[in-house]
């Protein structure tokens, strides 16, 4: 935990990395549900 804390607050490229990180996991997460949302509320092709 030390670890985390120490490369979160210690310098600003570990906080840019981390601010990185997340927006890719919070993408990832937004875009796969807005995909299953689109796929569960399709109309059948024919």
């Amino acid at each position: 935990m030390d670890f985390w804390l120490d490369l979160l607050f210690g310098n600003s490229i570990g906080l840019a990395s981390m601010l990185v990180i997340f927006g890719a996991l919070g993408l990832m997460l937004f875009f796969g549900g807005y995909f299953i949302y689109k796929a569960s509320t399709a109309n059948p092709p024919h």
